[in-house]
């Protein structure tokens, strides 16, 4: 099955920004890796045979590049810490304090999610990517019901953590 990379980037490129994002901080760490994941889905999809859709196939391919990425850094000696207060310039909304209040909570849940271990950190980024347990399942290589077990379990400490963070 034929599949053109122009289509697939303009379907998935705002996808593919966001798993970035849930895996880097950094600026330009996220940019190097968003570079990493687009050559990877290009390179793939001479090779997918449509044995799921292309989201999931895509998905799959930016996760398994995103895990790399993240392995290769964190042996790189020196590696500073990641900036969790990185923001990516954004045109403001109608009303900005809201706009700022929302990208604020945006922000700290994704500095939660990139604490995570990277078995949780894939599920719940697919999750939040709108793929059913299912996909989910296909992609991680785990069963439907511990998709939904993770998801539940994930969701109830990021919640408690938010909120332990407010108070």
């Amino acid at each position: 099955m034929k599949v053109s990379f122009n289509q697939v980037w303009d379907q998935y490129g705002p996808l593919l920004s966001r798993v970035a994002s849930s895996y880097e901080a950094n600026d330009a760490l996220k940019q190097e890796l968003l570079q990493e994941i687009v050559i990877a889905v290009w390179q793939a999809l001479t090779r997918f045979e449509g044995r799921s859709s292309v989201k999931v196939y895509v998905l799959k391919v930016a996760h398994n590049r995103a895990v790399s990425h993240v392995a290769s850094q964190v042996r790189q000696p020196g590696v500073e810490e990641l900036d969790e207060q990185a923001h990516s310039l954004q045109s403001p909304s109608y009303n900005p304090h809201a706009h700022a209040e929302q990208q604020q909570q945006l922000d700290r849940l994704l500095a939660e999610i990139r604490l995570l271990p990277l078995d949780q950190k894939q599920v719940i980024t697919l999750s939040l990517e709108g793929l059913t347990y299912d996909e989910i399942a296909q992609l991680s290589g785990l069963t439907q019901n511990h998709v939904g077990v993770m998801i539940n379990r994930i969701k109830k400490s990021l919640s408690k953590r938010l909120n332990d963070d407010e108070g």
